[in-house]
C-alpha cells in the first residue's frame, strides 16, 4: 500500500530527486571524482563501504531535507545500511522527510536495434517484497536508447512498462528510465519517438495506476509537456545525462513541470578532502541551485 504522505510529497513537492543509486560498475569513477582513488580500498566490501561513507555524509548534510529534495534514489545495498543509526529510507522519510526509492535494475544487455533494454532482473519480486517492508516508496529501472530505431525504442518503452506493471502490483511506484544518450546525431528524432510511445503505453495503463518517468533533457523545450501533464504520471524526473551541472540546470529550467533528478551533476565539487564545513557550503549551493531550477 502507497504511503500516501509519501505519495503526496512526490506529487507536490516542491524541489528534485537525489539519485544516490551509483553500482558496482560506476562506483570507482564516482569515488575518483570524490577524491578516492582505487588504492584506498582492496575489494568490493571496502569499495561499497567508502560509497556508503559518502552518500551519508551528503544526506546528513544540513541542507539535505524534504524543503528543497521530494526523494533520494538509493542503491540496494544502501537500502539494507543504516544513516545516523536508522535503516535507511526510515532515516530518510522520518529525519528528512525524502521519499525513499530504490534502484532494481541490474544493468544493460547488448546493443540491438539502436538501443541496450535490461537484463533480466532475477529475483525481483522477492527484491519488492524487501523493499517494501524497508518502507520503500518507489523503484528506478534504467535502459538506453542510442539511434531513432522506431522498433527499439517500442521495445524499450514495452520492457519499461511491462516490469513497471510487476512493481505496481507489489504496491511501489516505478520509475521508468529510458534514457536517451546524449550525444547521438538523432537525438531530437530519437525523443519523439520516445515520446509517441510512451503516450501509447501510458493510455494503456489502468485508471488508478500512477507511474514516474526518468527522462534526458530534451533538444527541443517541453518535449514531454504530454507526458507531464498524462493523468497516469506521478511526476516527470530529468536525468543530467553526462552534461556539466550547469548546463543541466540552464535546460531544466526551460522545460515547466520537470524536477531533475542528478546523480553526477549532484556530487560535482564534492571531495572526501573538504572540512565539514565546505562539504556542507558546496552541497547548500548545489542543491539550491537544481531546487531553483526544478521549480523554475
Amino acid at each position: 500500500m502507497v504511503n500516501q504522505a509519501q505519495f503526496e510529497q512526490v506529487r507536490s513537492g516542491k524541489g528534485f530527486i537525489a539519485a544516490l543509486d551509483q553500482s558496482g560498475g560506476s562506483t570507482p569513477k564516482a569515488l575518483a571524482l570524490y577524491g578516492i582513488n582505487e588504492d584506498a580500498y582492496t575489494n568490493d566490501d571496502e569499495m561499497f563501504a567508502l560509497m556508503h561513507e559518502m552518500r551519508s555524509r551528503i544526506v546528513n548534510a544540513p541542507s539535505f531535507t524534504g524543503e528543497k529534495i521530494v526523494g533520494a534514489i538509493l542503491f540496494e545495498m544502501t537500502m539494507d545500511r543504516e544513516i545516523g543509526g536508522k535503516p535507511a529510507a526510515q532515516a530518510l522519510w522520518e529525519d528528512h522527510h525524502v521519499v525513499p526509492f530504490l534502484k532494481v535494475d541490474k544493468g544493460l544487455m547488448d546493443a540491438k536495434n539502436g538501443v541496450q533494454l535490461m537484463k533480466p532482473i532475477d529475483g525481483l519480486d522477492a527484491l519488492l517484497a524487501r523493499a517494501v517492508k524497508a518502507g520503500m516508496f518507489g523503484t528506478k529501472m534504467r535502459s538506453v536508447i542510442g539511434a531513432a530505431n522506431a522498433e527499439g525504442i517500442e521495445a524499450i518503452v514495452a520492457q519499461q512498462f511491462e516490469v513497471g506493471a510487476q512493481i505496481l502490483d507489489a504496491g511501489l511506484v516505478p520509475i521508468l528510465e529510458p534514457e536517451i544518450t546524449i550525444s547521438i546525431p538523432d537525438k531530437a528524432e530519437a525523443e519523439q519517438l520516445l515520446l509517441a510511445a510512451l503516450i501509447k503505453h501510458l493510455d494503456a495503463l489502468p485508471a488508478d495506476s500512477h507511474v514516474m518517468l526518468k527522462l534526458t533533457l530534451p533538444e527541443v523545450a517541453n518535449t514531454y509537456a504530454p507526458i507531464v501533464a498524462h493523468p497516469r504520471v506521478l511526476r516527470v524526473v530529468a536525468l543530467s545525462g553526462g552534461y556539466s551541472r550547469d548546463e543541466a540546470i540552464a535546460r531544466l529550467a526551460k522545460n515547466k513541470g520537470v524536477i531533475a533528478s542528478f546523480s553526477r551533476a549532484l556530487t560535482e565539487g564534492l571531495s572526501a578532502q573538504q572540512s565539514d564545513a565546505d562539504f556542507n557550503a558546496t552541497i547548500a549551493a548545489t542543491i539550491d541551485a537544481v531546487y531553483q531550477a526544478s521549480i523554475a
